[in-house]
């Protein structure tokens, strides 16, 4: 077992947790994750955070700044289920046009059917597809999203890159994702909080604890924000920032394709 954050991107391509596995195995046993959890993923959000997610995503979507004209096109990866995708058309008041990409079917299910009911579908694409290998040409987005995803992605410089090659020039690069408590006694309150309060709400929400017992441990594998900022440069982004949300628990990465 290896609970050391990651430094470079190729330790997170067999990290399960903090289980090792190898080579081209971590991602099946991610999408067995989501496909237990995607019916009650946003109620699970909701729990582990007390809400506060959603403070966070707003933040993002602000930061995107969706133009409130029509031509505005965004691409929100990992984001199946929606939650990003429908900030960014409700803020464009109704003119963005944003493709929700996902490697998960039962995920963007749940996206479909809640699209569909809040009379969003015509603003939005749901493709299946995988984040280190868009399906996109070069060029096509104004902004790429991606909320507490990148950490599930095996290969993340290759999803950085991809991120790049599909943004316009003058594109931004959006990631939100938990990372690493800068605040004394907070860390260690919100460790005790992930390991031993989270597994067993996942237990009694989804029928499902082993599933949160690797997305709590996926966080603390996770790099922190220096080291993850400068993942985000080598793909070639520039006026790479990062803005940490409520004392580190999760980070708002940006950068720029110039």
């Amino acid at each position: 077992m290896n609970n050391t954050r990651a430094t470079a991107p190729e330790q997170m391509s067999t990290a399960y947790g903090f289980e090792q596995v190898k080579e081209g195995e971590k991602q099946d046993r991610v999408n067995s994750v989501f496909h237990s959890v995607a019916n009650r993923y946003d109620v699970m959000n909701d729990l582990m955070s007390g809400g506060v997610h959603r403070v966070w995503k707003s933040a993002m979507v602000a930061k995107a700044a969706p133009s409130k004209k029509p031509g505005w096109r965004g691409l929100d990866v990992a984001g199946g289920t929606g939650d990003i995708a429908f900030r960014l058309v409700e803020a464009s008041q109704g003119n963005a046009h944003v493709t929700i990409l996902d490697i998960n079917g039962s995920m963007l299910q749940v996206g479909e059917e809640r699209a569909s009911k809040n009379g969003l579908i015509s603003n939005l694409d749901f493709i299946e597809a995988n984040a280190e290998e868009l399906p996109f040409e070069a060029n096509s987005f104004d902004a790429y999203t991606i909320a507490f995803g990148i950490r599930n992605v095996p290969h993340m410089d290759r999803a950085l890159a991809e991120a790049y090659r599909v943004l316009k020039p003058g594109g931004q690069f959006l990631c939100l994702e938990f990372s690493q408590v800068d605040i004394p006694v907070l860390d260690r309150l919100y460790e005790e909080w992930s390991f031993k309060a989270i597994p067993p709400i996942g237990r009694a929400v989804t029928g499902d604890a082993h599933s949160y017992q690797y997305l709590v441990e996926s966080i603390k594998k996770f790099p922190n924000q220096r080291v993850f900022a400068s993942f985000i440069r080598d793909a070639g982004f520039e006026r790479v920032d990062y803005r940490n949300m409520t004392g580190g628990i999760a980070a708002l990465h940006t950068g720029w394709k110039i």
